[in-house]
């Protein structure tokens, strides 16, 4: 019966020892570093625990009754002076933290619109003011819609220009272009005159990079009726580029091909980096792309429903966020659609 003294004298100086350097500690970081000393799976009366088999067995409970004793009166003074060590630290808080109150409170960060919304929205007000309507279309369409009504059928070597989504449905594809609302925007009017803007996400299957994306909103603008000619196109694109960029900017038409329109153009405006002088960003050429254009072809006017002996049109298609590039002088088309918080606040 030797051990028991031992084990009452070493649990005392344990009790004692850990009392005395927990009235040491005034602040939240040295209380939890006293608890993993103390209270920690390897602190003294923790090994006391794990121990308890190395003492003969007729004392064994009178161990584990001590050390459990010892345990709970530490953890009683640790949360007592838990309480303190808290109090204490929120009176010095009080006392060194001044609140002026009077001062005006700190304005709450807001979000806002996306950039291509912004520019989407002035697209729809230039086109609005000239007569046009906006019409939605879907974006996943049938084959036919995005290429054979569109005077593109399957053989035609032209839908190399589009590489395709195909869904799992058959026949379907999410849509290349905002093209096939031409048709469907028409069937839905003929005989009556149409005049809509047909804005969209399109998605095509190509190499990530600073210039191309598999997803990018496009702007489809179409005007059917009777003597409408390629100058009304013109003239209508021409007001549209001033009002969006500025009265004075300079524009031309080149020559270009696409399947469903006849003849075909591209729009370039004066490059507004270098006042068409040539530079890095127009490639030394002085000018920049914004849209393909051209007069409605025949088929796609019959597909439509109307006589191509009547009636005729004009269609161009716009790409936002290049106008956007060209707007706020954007290298990189990925930071639309990256949604970096930083790239996204500027605007």
């Amino acid at each position: 019966m030797e051990e028991k003294p031992k084990i009452l004298e070493e649990m005392e100086q344990i009790r004692e020892q850990a009392l005395a350097a927990l009235d040491q500690v005034n602040d939240l970081e040295s209380l939890q570093n006293w608890r993993r000393e103390m209270l920690g799976r390897s602190s003294a009366v923790m090994t006391v625990f794990s121990n308890i088999g190395i003492h003969p067995k007729e004392i064994r409970p009178m161990v584990g009754q001590i050390a459990n004793q010892v345990k709970q009166a530490l953890e009683t003074a640790l949360n007592e002076r838990s309480l303190l060590v808290k109090e204490a630290a929120l009176a010095h808080k009080l006392t060194s933290e001044r609140l002026d109150v009077t001062l005006p409170g700190r304005r709450p960060v807001e979000g806002g619109l996306h950039p291509q919304t912004k520019v989407l929205r002035r697209i729809y007000a230039i086109f609005a003011e000239m007569g046009f309507q906006v019409y939605r279309s879907r974006d996943v369409e049938s084959d036919e819609y995005n290429f054979e009504l569109l005077n593109i059928p399957a053989y035609h070597p032209a839908r190399d220009m589009w590489d395709t989504f195909h869904v799992d449905a058959p026949g379907q594809v999410l849509r290349t272009h905002t093209s096939p609302g031409q048709i469907h925007v028409m069937r839905e009017n003929a005989p009556n005159p149409v005049r809509a803007i047909l804005p969209g996400m399109c998605y095509r299957y190509e190499q990530i990079s600073a210039r191309s994306e598999i997803q990018f909103n496009q702007v489809e603008v179409v005007a059917v009726g009777r003597n409408i000619t390629f100058a009304d196109m013109k003239g209508t694109l021409k007001g549209f580029v001033r009002r969006l960029f500025n009265a004075d900017v300079r524009t031309r038409l080149r020559p270009s091909y696409f399947p469903f329109t006849e003849p075909s153009a591209e729009m370039d405006v004066e490059c507004f980096v270098c006042g068409g002088k040539g530079c890095s960003v127009c490639k030394g050429s002085g000018w920049l792309e914004i849209l393909g254009c051209g007069m409605v072809h025949p088929t796609v006017l019959i597909n439509g429903g109307y006589d191509p002996e009547v009636f005729s049109g004009f269609a161009a298609g716009m790409g936002p966020e290049r106008i956007s590039m060209l707007l706020h002088r954007i290298e990189d088309i990925r930071y639309f659609w990256g949604n970096d918080v930083r790239f996204l606040e500027q605007f």
